[in-house]
């Protein structure tokens, strides 16, 4: 879409454009593409959304359950342009679509993220007085790092991102902590970089002093056995989504931390090593943390899948039986969640009570009126970040 001289062009998906007035309030989206006028939010955080789809008989608008609780019909102008405003929206990232006579389509006037498993539009909404995940002039920006490694264990190259802190290239002699941070389901490495702005929160909070420097690093929850590494027994039915990810604590353990280590300036220590993720990726982190206390010492679980059957006595494999001893190794486990996600924010204090209650140090972190959503996750590593490695420094770092 372009703009010329307050009227706008909208291209559509399929094919054709169409010309309208400019509305008077309202601003595009920043996830829209370069130019793109709708979709459009108002000051009361109303997103209205248009699309062209001249040939079409009913266009729908589908999305994360902070954008609209429900699917919502788009209604249709004589031009052939399909439009619906939505209640107003929960500020931060949602993912949406649109379903135009029972097939999904991307919006064309918006950039893409990868989510529910596929590439998927996303859109920005702003929270007014809220910046701690938005580039600021004053916040020395750290680097943003891609590398690759070979995976023996899934025979596959992997792509990890890495982030170093402002004065990593400058302090030579330096070493720093470091933070592994996971996605959930439907996701990958990118959704920290992307959607949830890691490496933005991280300069920010490292300017202002509110968190020490520290690497932090992104690699996919998903990791598969290659063939000849798994052995698969006659018959067998298996599970694909557990298939999807039965390797990773291995690729973990074994690959990512030592070619992290190798490659990087770390301190490589548990205390000094700290395991955080959302969703999956929380009960990746309590799985693959809670069972090697002698990697890591501290442990963030945002919006872990609740459990019913939640047992102190014989969760994890038993790992809170001994309270002294858990709370001598490990230095933060933390819980949280948002209100919204009821679920999931219940199922988290019914665990982080429990545990206190055996005598088990927990925090939990509580995000007012967000959903299982990236506001949610953006503000749990900004409270998670903010705890992490707080002792001084060793000597010469």
């Amino acid at each position: 879409m372009k703009t010329f001289g307050g009227v706008f062009l909208l291209m559509a998906a399929t094919g054709g454009m169409v010309w309208a007035q400019e509305p008077e309030e309202g601003a595009p989206a920043s996830t829209n593409i370069l130019g793109a006028g709708y979709p459009r939010i108002g000051m009361d955080r109303r997103v209205v959304f248009r699309v062209r789809a001249p040939e079409a008989r009913e266009v729908k608008l589908e999305g994360g359950a902070g954008l609209i609780p429900e699917p919502l019909a788009l209604e249709r102008q004589e031009d052939g342009v399909w439009s619906a405003t939505t209640p107003p929206a929960v500020p931060g990232f949602h993912y949406y679509w649109f379903v135009v006579d029972g097939m999904r389509s991307n919006d064309p006037s918006s950039h893409c993220f990868f989510g529910y498993g596929r590439e998927t539009s996303g859109i920005e909404v702003p929270e007014a007085g809220v910046d701690f995940y938005e580039r600021k002039p004053e916040s020395e920006q750290g680097e943003l790092r891609v590398g690759s490694y070979r995976s023996l264990i899934t025979g596959r190259w992997r792509r990890v991102y890495v982030y170093t802190p402002p004065g990593y290239e400058a302090q030579r002699e330096r070493r720093y902590p470091v933070l592994y941070l996971l996605h959930g389901a439907g996701e990958n490495e990118r959704g920290w970089i992307e959607q949830g702005r890691a490496a933005v929160i991280m300069d920010n909070l490292i300017a202002a002093g509110e968190a020490r420097p520290m690497l932090v690093v992104v690699d996919s929850g998903y990791a598969s056995y290659a063939t000849e590494n798994r052995a698969v027994a006659a018959g067998e039915a298996g599970d694909e989504r557990r298939r999807a990810t039965e390797a990773f604590e291995e690729v973990m353990l074994q690959e990512l931390i030592p070619w992290i280590e190798k490659r990087y300036r770390t301190l490589p220590d548990r205390e000094h090593r700290a395991m955080a993720g959302l969703s999956m990726g929380s009960m990746q982190t309590l799985s693959v943390g809670l069972g090697n206390l002698d990697r890591f010492a501290w442990i963030g679980a945002m919006s872990y899948p609740p459990r019913q059957d939640f047992d102190v006595e014989t969760a994890f494999g038993g790992v809170f039986r001994d309270a002294e001893g858990f709370n001598g190794k490990v230095r933060l486990l933390w819980l949280g969640a948002g209100t919204a996600e009821t679920r999931f924010h219940d199922g988290a204090m019914v665990m982080h009570e429990a545990l206190n209650g055996a005598g088990i140090r927990s925090e939990f972190y509580s995000s007012a009126g967000t959903d299982h959503e990236w506001q949610t996750w953006r503000r749990s590593l900004h409270d998670f970040a903010q705890r992490l490695f707080p002792e001084r420094e060793p000597a010469g770092q």
